[in-house]
């Protein structure tokens, strides 16, 4: 399964614009991202800016407060005792310019305090609603894409994006933008500050902070790769997960636990390694920044001692600078977290964006035809397919069904049954020919018009989490409850039904203890309240006993009045009263007729029937 799923993600990232290579590969793809990003955000910016100056505003406040320290410190100074040409001399301390200088450093503060929480008040909305739009953007696009997708896509993949790769965002959005402008201004302001009160001290204190800079920017660049190995790695165990559970009963019963859980442990230690790495080097930053920190506290105490002592600076001035040394290197710390992080939302965008970019099915706005009352009469004109051009699966497939009729679908596996109906109901395009309903070619009407004259009946079953009511309703509008009860008393299923404890309003969920034959009996039900003009029936009655199947099978013969129905069925049994048999091999129609016809021919499909017979 490593193997498929490897292939699986290389083709996925083979048809998007914005595909994400190999670690490594388009180094531009950080730049090129974030520029996505921002262009995706547009609608938000005026916002994120207003929030942004909030946060630059605040954060000159927080530069100028060390300065006026710096002044509260020289006033308080200026009344310590002193000795002037040999003779003791006792100051005065000017208690309203200290009173007045606090104060204003507490407004400062105060001011700071109150634009930093609009700031972080706006990105909190702002980015929720942005990882909101993202997930909507996401969940449409699934429905916009082409079936071939999801066939070389784990499911496991998909979901991650939707919530990993966005969670990822939405949390760097919050917290790290605003972080990188705050430390970029906090950064810049103090340079200018410490220049402005001393450049002796300040070549000092850049001197002491320029190594852990450089050491800094060369964990950056060493951590990106693994940020997106992490991204890509969460996304690889999320769709094992999701096949190993989805299908626990055949990894069960195939003794498969050994492997799958070997396989787990494989990408899961991928996942560890590149999460450690990329973890670890990001985890330098901050015990690298307090060493530089600490050192640049050494190195102005020293050489500031010695400036003082020649009064060239007041000792105001060392204090100010003691608070300039943590607002300069607090912010290279800040910023290289900040960046990371902006790496991890940039290997989480490329993902995301490639998924956005993933080719759609065709915009059918323009399309003005519709099928109206359908009465089911379908034409098959030489229909040529394959999933890939290179295997083509139906050749010059031709039939023609008349409205009403109850058409069979047999054959070997691998015959194309399956694919002649997903062709019906445009979940592929043909790679050539033409299908008519009613005479008008279906790939000349909206894809959702087509949908809507099929009710569908399928091998696994499809329920969600709700009501039974819900379940069998589905979208249908304006169904009575007599119409619910009707369908349900049809396929035998009303009597179950009303032993629950909640009737039709149990809830279908893990608790619910449904037999696989009872919920196809629901999806049966589903299927005649949608009333539709066709109708499709892919192994239905696969999945219950043959006392049920015998129920179900009169169910559908009321079904099916007055419907053309497609009918795929294995067991031959269940089709001797199909009006057409369509014998299928190898894409092509070897064998046409009822039942009877068919099995006087003594042809391939009497082989089928009766080694059927001679198994059982």
């Amino acid at each position: 399964m490593t193997e498929k799923r490897e292939k699986q993600n290389k083709q996925a990232g083979s048809m998007g614009m914005g595909s994400v290579g190999v670690p490594g590969e388009k180094s531009n793809n950080f730049k090129s991202t974030m520029v996505r990003l921002l262009q995706y955000c547009k609608r938000y910016l005026p916002f994120i800016i207003f929030a942004l100056i909030a946060a630059i505003a605040g954060t000159v406040l927080q530069i100028v407060g060390p300065d006026k320290l710096k002044e509260l410190t020289n006033e308080i100074m200026k009344g310590l005792p002193a000795v002037v040409e040999g003779t003791p001399v006792i100051g005065s301390i000017d208690l309203n310019g200290i009173s007045k200088i606090a104060w204003t450093l507490a407004l400062f503060y105060g001011i700071s305090f109150l634009l930093s929480y609009l700031q972080s008040l706006i990105m909190a909305t702002v980015t929720q609603v942005i990882s909101k739009k993202m997930r909507s953007d996401i969940s449409q696009k699934v429905n916009r894409l082409p079936l071939k997708y999801f066939d070389s896509t784990s499911i496991g993949d998909v979901l991650s994006r939707v919530t990993n790769d966005v969670d990822a965002i939405g949390q760097t959005l919050n917290q790290s933008v605003g972080t990188l402008i705050t430390s970029a201004t906090m950064l810049l302001g103090s340079l200018v500050m410490m220049f402005y009160n001393s450049w002796i001290l300040a070549l000092t204190a850049v001197g002491a902070s320029f190594l852990g800079f450089t050491f800094m920017m060369i964990i950056m660049k060493a951590s990106q790769k693994y940020f997106k190995e992490q991204q890509t790695e969460l996304g690889n165990i999320n769709g094992h997960i999701e096949e190993v559970y989805t299908g626990h009963n055949v990894v069960k019963v195939y003794n498969g636990s050994k492997e799958a859980k070997e396989e787990f442990e494989r990408s899961n230690s991928k996942l560890y390694t590149s999460a450690w790495k990329s973890q670890f080097l990001s985890g330098l930053m901050m015990p690298l920044m307090s060493f530089v920190g600490n050192f640049g506290y050494v190195a102005v105490c020293v050489v500031g001692a010695a400036l003082a002592m020649e009064g060239k600076i007041t000792f105001g001035v060392i204090v100010a600078f003691m608070m300039y040394i943590r607002l300069f290197t607090q912010p290279l710390s800040q910023i290289a977290q900040a960046m990371n992080n902006l790496q991890r939302t940039a290997a989480a965008s490329e993902r995301v964006f490639e998924f956005l970019d993933e080719e759609e099915l065709e915009n059918e706005v323009e399309k003005q035809n519709n099928l109206n009352n359908v009465k089911g009469e379908v034409l098959f004109n030489n229909v040529k397919f394959g999933y890939t051009s290179d295997k083509p699966i139906i050749h010059n497939f031709t039939a023609k069904i008349r409205a009403g009729q109850k058409v069979a679908i047999v054959g070997p596996t691998g015959a194309g049954k399956t694919t002649i109906v997903n062709l019906i109901m445009r979940f592929y395009e043909l790679d050539g020919g033409e299908i008519m309903i009613d005479g008008v070619p279906i790939h000349e009407v909206p894809r959702e018009n087509v949908h809507g004259q099929f009710s569908m009946v399928l091998q696994d079953t499809w329920l969600f989490e709700g009501t039974i009511r819900d379940n069998i309703i589905y979208s249908k509008q304006d169904v009575t409850e007599e119409e619910i009860i009707k369908a349900c008393k049809t396929v035998g299923l009303h009597h179950f039904i009303k032993t629950l404890p909640n009737g039709y309003d149990t809830i279908l969920n893990d608790k619910a203890s449904l037999s696989e034959g009872q919920k196809q009996l629901i999806t049966i039900a589903r299927a005649m309240i949608q009333n539709a003009p066709l109708l499709i029936l892919d192994e239905a009655t696969s999945s219950v006993d043959t006392r049920t199947e015998r129920l179900v099978q009169s169910a559908m013969d009321q079904l099916t009045v007055g419907k053309t129905s497609f009918v795929i069925a294995h067991r031959l049994s269940t089709i001797k009263n199909a009006d057409l048999i369509l014998v299928m091999k190898d894409g092509n129609i070897i064998e046409s007729g009822n039942h009877e016809e068919l099995l006087a021919e003594k042809g391939f499909y009497a082989e089928l029937y009766s080694s059927q017979f001679e198994v059982a």
